[in-house]
């Protein structure tokens, strides 16, 4: 409030509309530009959850920045090499490798998950090289004694990699220029800031740790820990009183829950694999990526709370692509061209 001086005479009333438009365009331009996940610690009330959140509407803002730091991104064929630390089940082992070979399955019905990597591709490097259309899955490690304990840190991460990379037997190949190693954790392993800020992350190894610069990538199994925040909207928080979990494609909350921040770690080292290629924000310890920006949206209108229009099955899951053998739900990712959060389920395609 300003401490000038009242006017003994009264002013003209302003209309309300301009206070409100005011306040509209206050609130507009101050929007946060990452996407939307049921955190723990911003538990919003019921009209919040409705109304509110980062209202984006597909994400499209004129606000979003995302620059190229001219770093290289994987422009060459992609091999994910799966790390599968902790108890694994066979069907659970097949849903995550079968979305993996989904990114290169052209022919999979429409919409699809080949689709969706489309968007990935449009990203270039400083040679005007598109990311790679195609994404293999490489050789798998189990580590089902969990070699470093059922609590990680960032670092014991890459420690669990080194040792997936260095083993006696079957040592996982070094690929520092198309590889992608992909950490997966059982659903009784927590790892550092799990649940609370991240379901999963991505970055690169230390080479005084594992020898090796990597790209690599972790992504935590939320089931027994935390399914209302990392496999949402398959679970549903209890302070989200009113809002009904959907059914998962593939009977299975937790790995379905994996899937779309799988593609989510996977579109951004591929395009960030270094931390300095594609990401807004001026602080490259903490980049907006392209994934971030879209987070929670998986359909047309999606934003908040929101996941916009997704596709229902006839035997009631809900997905938005089709892949490989399956049915997945995956989270659009920003497309730089159009400036929004784009999808191949999106109804204007």
């Amino acid at each position: 409030m300003s401490h000038r001086s009242l006017s003994r005479r009264p002013e003209a009333p302003v209309p309300v509309i301009f206070y409100f438009f005011g306040a509209f365009l206050i609130f507009f331009l101050t929007l946060p530009v990452n996407g939307w996940r049921p955190w723990p610690n911003q538990k919003p009330n019921a009209t919040e959850l409705l109304y509110g959140g980062s209202k984006k509407y597909e994400g499209s803002s004129e606000f979003v920045h995302l620059k190229y730091h001219m770093g290289p991104v994987l422009t060459a064929n992609i091999t994910v090499y799966p790390i599968w630390y902790g108890r694994w089940g066979n069907s659970q082992k097949r849903i995550i490798r079968d979305f993996i070979s989904s990114f290169s399955a052209v022919d999979s019905k429409h919409p699809s998950v080949a689709g969706w990597w489309k968007t990935v591709q449009l990203y270039t490097d400083q040679t005007g090289a598109n990311i790679s259309r195609t994404v293999h899955l490489g050789e798998e490690k189990n580590d089902r004694f969990y070699s470093h304990g059922k609590s990680l840190t960032r670092l014991s991460v890459q420690s669990v990699i080194k040792s997936a990379v260095t083993a006696r037997t079957r040592p996982l190949p070094l690929n520092p220029k198309t590889g992608v190693y992909l950490l997966l954790t059982s659903d009784d392993v927590y790892v550092q800031d799990f649940c609370q800020n991240v379901c999963g992350f991505h970055y690169f190894t230390f080479p005084s740790i594992v020898g090796y610069t990597l790209p690599y990538a972790w992504v935590g199994n939320s089931a027994k820990l935390c399914p209302g925040t990392c496999a949402y909207p398959f679970s549903v928080p209890s302070y989200m009183p009113g809002f009904k979990a959907v059914k998962s494609p593939n009977n299975d909350v937790g790995v379905d829950g994996m899937i779309s921040v799988i593609a989510h770690e996977i579109a951004e080292v591929s395009t960030n694999p270094l931390v300095n290629a594609w990401y807004a924000g001026q602080d490259p310890s903490f980049p907006v990526e392209i994934a971030d920006l879209c987070e929670g949206i998986y359909g047309t209108g999606g934003g908040g709370s929101y996941t916009g229009q997704m596709l229902n099955g006839e035997d009631g899951a809900t997905y938005n692509m089709n892949g490989v053998r399956r049915r997945f739900l995956v989270q659009w990712v920003w497309n730089h061209i159009l400036n929004y959060c784009s999808g191949p389920n999106a109804l204007d395609q």
